[in-house]
Order: structure tokens, then C-alpha cells, then sequence
């Protein structure tokens, strides 16, 4: 172990090798295993995939979605008396599904600009010298958990939620495969088994449309370490980083909650309607963070940011123009990912797009606000980058119930989650003694639990997506309360303790940080080989000796 230490150590690309090694192995293992348990496990029907896109849309999907009480006889018997009827339902349907799917692709092309927004946020709350080594780390985390959510996490998170159904996306019957646990004569789910590669059967429409827009809210996730770990985290480790939260971290807490795993299953024991996250206050938010407080504790805070009693030194940022930049990118983003999720625009409760985009932004004015109002108060200053986190605050607490509850409701969890992220920033810094350099574990670990309790208290019943109603203990279930607080902890308990043990076996393998005096002089050229700013490249130039030249006389008069 030593050897392997030392020798990783000292030539980084046997890293590299060493990571698409253990990539290709994982790959080999997972369909290997996939196999053997679909042999032993005969119970997932045949579905067939639809790759053009012709066969998906029949008359037959409207049940359930149409008004009234349509069953799948009614439409048997109207193809031989009303064939016109059945083929005009067939093409009602199929636009149905095109709006739905245009929809929930553009609201994906809108979450996948975020990673601009969270670029410049973290970049800009940086100092300059680590500028090209901030904006590096989140360009790439897309395409490394991109490459890893492909390989194998998509997968594990929705190998079996076509077994649930997705009405708005014609059902993704052909995700058909669960692992389940048998407890109490109920299948728990614990991890979905088919979607490797998006060819094991899997090459269909629907299956692209649902992995396009679920692969950018993985990648929110795996985006949010790369601010807390910043300005001395050393590359290497964090390519590694980027598949380990791609393929286990997000995909396995995420089959839970929204794959049709075992939380989003505890109405079945009468905790409401089953842990409950709209858009991922928790899948999303509470898992980056909880992630990155993990990953900050092991990697340890920035030289000086601690002084010997424990007191703490503040590190400014480079750029607050970029930073709140940043910000109304995410807040623009933002209206991607909660009216996204509804998935669609046609049917099963989506004309309450309008609603949901409306309690978001409210939640994100009163978050900003409240933020504002504390530092002025407690300060004599409105501090301008705490009110971009308070924004940043308010929009990650809505985001769990913001499917679920009034604008008004709305406005008033932003505006928790405004005073929660200025008082957990202090926390995190002054008790816990843990340098988080843009505040990315109090904005999105802090107020992605709020968020996930949110829900249990303020949902107000008035919604149905395909039948589940969720309502609160504010509005009479105890129970789903309950399940949000069963959620929220199984969130820490798994993301924290599973990220725990690998940033601490990351660091005795390959390190996870750089050396000092990479860390003092800037991480941007001995890290990614190029400076943010030019004039940051100066302390590494040796300047050219001039050649020798002969004495000039002085001159003399004219």
C-alpha cells in the first residue's frame, strides 16, 4: 500500500489509469451481476424499447389521464364501433406526450445552464489565483458525472421506476427492474437495475427524455462539493470525486426517494403519502451538501483561515460581480428544476406549473431578504454575498415542497431558510471549525433539510399527481411528517457516512490535497497548467537575464 501511495503519488497519469481501470471493472462487475439476478429473478416483463418513437403514444396510455372513469375495455370495444374515435384518442395522446416532452427537455436544457451559474458563484467567492482551478473543476464535473450517471448510476437510480409508472412520459415501461427487499410482506425497493449504458433494452424515447433531465439534477448535485472543497483540493482526487458521486453517492439515495424505492414507499405503513421530494430539496441539494461537509472536514480548512484559538479569518472572495452574477443564472436555472419536475405541461396535475414557478420565486425574494435584513442588523451592513446565498437559500428550501404548497406558504419557507443559512454559516465555521469557502453546506445541506421537512409541515392537500396527495401536519397528517423526517435523516446517515469513507480513503491512496506551497502560491498553474488571469501567470516567470553589454560613455555637450 505504501508502493502504491508513493508511486501514485509521483506519476499522476497511472491516477488516471487507475481510474478507468477500476471504471471498466465496475462496468464488467455491474453487468455481470445484472445478468446473474435477472436469471434468479424472473419477475420483470418483457417490455419493448422504442427507439424512433412511433409506437409509443396509444390510445390506451390516456387511462388515468383523460376526465372521467376511462378503463382499457372502454377502448377495446371502441376500436370495433368507433375505430375514428380510438385513432383521434391515439393522436390526442401523441401530442400530449410531445408537449410533455418538449417541455421536460427544456426545462433540462435550462437546469443544465446552472452549472454556469454555480461556475461563477464559486469562482467569483474564490480568490483569484485559484480562478481557472475553481471555473475547471465545475466544466468538468459535468462531464465526469455525465460519463459515470451514464456508465452505471441511471441504473441504479430508475432501473425499476417504470414498475411505478411515469404517466407523463408515456410510462418508461421498459425500466422495469427493481432489487427489492421482502420485509413485512412488502417489496422494499433498494436499487434499480436496468439502464446501463442506455442499452440493455433501453433504447427508447422516453428512457432519453427522462436521463437527459435527471442527469443535470445529478450533476447539481456532484457540482455543490467543488465550492466547499475549494482553493486547495487536488485534481486527481477529484476526477475521482466526480465518479464515485455519479454512480453511488446520488443514484442510490435518489432510487430511494424518487425510483421507486423503499422511502418513497412508507405510505404503504401509513406515513402519508410516502417520503416526498418534488424536486429535490433532499435527492438534490441535502446530498451535495451533505457530501461536501463530509469531503471539507477530511481535506481540512485553508492555510490562515484559522487562527490557534479557533477563531476564524475571513478569506474575501476575488469577484462579488461574478459571484452574484452567478446567482441569478442558478435563480433563472431555478425554473427549470422545480416546474421541470412536474415532467410535462399536458395531464396529471401540470397546469400547476405556473403555481409552482410562482411559490419558487417568491421563496427566493423572501430568502435574499431575510438574509439581507440579518447582516444589516447584526453587521450595520447589508452584506451583498450573503444576500446571494439567502436567494440561493430560499430556492433550495422550496424546492421539496414546491409542488406541494400555496405562494404564500412559499414566501414563508424561503424566508426560513434566509435566517437558517446566515445562522449555519456561522456554525458551520465558528463550532464545527470547518472552512466552507462559499458557503455551499449551510445553502444546500442546511436548507436542503428544511426543505425535506418543509414539506411535512406545509403541504396543503390540494394537489394530485396520478392520485398521491400530500398533506402536512400543518393540514392534518402527522404521518408524512413523519416520513420527511425518516427521509432527511437517512439522507445524513448515507450520503454523510458513505462520503466520509471515501474522501478519507481517497486521502490515505492519493491524497486529497495539494501541497502547501502549491496551496500559498495559487492552485491554478501547478493544478490545470493555466492561470485564471494573465497577470496571475507573473510570480511563475522567471524574467530573461539581459546580456552583457559594454560601458556606454556618458554623454557629453551637444
Amino acid at each position: 500500500m505504501v508502493f502504491l501511495n508513493q508511486a501514485i503519488r509521483r506519476w499522476p497519469y497511472r491516477t488516471v489509469l487507475l481510474i478507468l481501470v477500476l471504471v471498466l471493472a465496475g462496468l464488467v462487475l455491474s453487468f455481470a451481476t445484472a445478468g446473474a439476478a435477472l436469471a434468479a429473478d424472473p419477475t420483470p416483463t418483457p417490455a419493448a424499447a422504442d427507439p424512433s418513437g412511433i409506437q409509443l403514444g396509444t390510445a390506451q396510455d390516456l387511462v388515468g389521464v383523460a376526465p372521467g372513469n376511462l378503463t382499457a375495455d372502454d377502448f377495446t370495444r371502441a376500436a370495433a364501433s368507433e375505430p375514428f374515435a380510438v385513432a383521434l384518442a391515439k393522436l390526442v395522446n401523441e401530442n400530449r406526450l410531445g408537449i410533455n416532452f418538449t417541455w421536460t427537455l427544456l426545462c433540462g436544457y435550462l437546469v443544465m445552464f446552472m452549472q454556469a451559474g454555480f461556475a461563477l458563484v464559486e469562482t467569483g467567492f474564490c480568490r483569484a489565483k485559484n480562478a481557472a482551478h475553481t471555473m475547471a473543476m465545475n466544466f468538468m464535473i459535468y462531464v465526469i458525472g455525465l460519463t459515470g450517471y451514464f456508465l452505471v448510476g441511471f441504473a441504479f437510480q430508475f432501473g425499476g421506476v417504470g414498475l411505478v409508472g411515469v404517466p407523463n412520459l408515456g410510462g418508461l415501461a421498459v425500466l422495469n427492474h427493481e432489487l427489492t427487499v421482502n420485509i413485512g410482506g412488502i417489496d422494499w425497493g433498494v436499487l434499480g437495475w436496468k439502464g446501463f449504458l442506455l442499452s440493455d433494452g433501453t433504447y427508447d424515447v422516453a428512457v432519453a427524455v427522462m436521463f437527459l433531465f435527471q442527469m443535470v439534477f445529478m450533476d447539481t448535485t456532484a457540482t455543490i462539493p467543488t465550492g466547499a472543497m475549494a482553493e486547495r483540493w487536488k485534481w486527481t482526487a477529484f476526477v475521482v470525486y466526480g465518479f464515485f458521486v455519479s454512480t453511488l453517492v446520488y443514484p442510490v439515495f435518489g432510487n430511494w426517494a424518487w425510483g421507486g424505492g423503499w422511502l418513497s414507499q412508507l405510505g404503504k405503513i401509513g406515513l402519508g403519502a410516502g417520503y416526498a421530494d418534488f424536486a429535490g430539496s433532499g435527492v438534490v441539494h441535502a446530498v451535495g451538501g451533505w457530501c461536501a461537509l463530509a469531503g471539507a472536514m477530511v481535506l481540512g480548512p485553508r492555510l490562515g483561515k484559522f487562527n490557534r484559538d479557533g477563531t476564524p479569518n475571513a478569506i474575501p472572495g476575488h469577484n462579488l460581480i461574478l459571484a452574484l452574477l452567478g446567482c441569478f443564472i442558478l435563480a433563472f436555472g431555478w425554473f427549470g428544476f422545480n416546474p421541470g419536475s412536474t415532467l410535462g405541461a399536458s395531464g396529471n396535475g401540470t397546469l400547476r406549473i405556473g403555481l409552482i414557478a410562482t411559490a419558487t420565486m417568491l421563496a427566493s425574494a423572501a430568502g435574499a431578504l431575510v438574509a439581507m435584513a440579518y447582516t444589516w442588523f447584526t453587521t450595520g451592513k447589508p452584506d451583498p454575498a450573503m444576500s446571494g446565498n439567502g436567494l440561493l437559500a430560499g430556492l433550495v428550501a422550496i424546492t421539496a415542497p414546491s409542488g406541494f404548497v400555496s405562494p404564500l406558504n412559499g414566501f414563508i419557507i424561503g424566508a426560513v431558510a434566509g435566517l437558517l443559512v446566515c445562522l449555519s454559516v456561522a456554525f458551520v465555521e465558528r463550532v464545527l471549525h470547518v472552512d466552507d469557502p462559499v458557503g455551499a453546506i449551510s445553502v444546500h445541506g442546511t436548507c436542503g433539510l428544511w426543505g425535506q421537512l418543509a414539506v411535512g409541515l406545509f403541504a396543503d392537500g390540494t394537489m394530485n399527481y396520478g392520485g398521491t396527495v400530500v398533506r402536512g401536519l400543518f393540514y392534518g397528517d402527522a404521518g408524512q411528517f413523519a416520513a420527511q423526517l425518516i427521509g432527511a435523516v437517512t439522507c445524513f446517515v448515507y450520503v454523510f457516512g458513505l462520503s466520509y469513507l471515501f474522501f478519507r480513503a481517497c486521502d490515505a491512496v492519493i491524497g486529497l490535497r495539494v501541497p502547501p506551497e502549491v496551496e500559498l502560491a495559487g492552485l491554478d498553474l501547478p493544478e490545470v497548467g493555466v492561470p485564471g488571469y494573465a497577470a496571475d501567470a507573473e510570480p511563475y516567470r522567471q524574467p530573461p537575464t539581459p546580456p552583457a553589454m559594454a560601458p556606454q560613455p556618458a554623454p557629453g555637450p551637444a
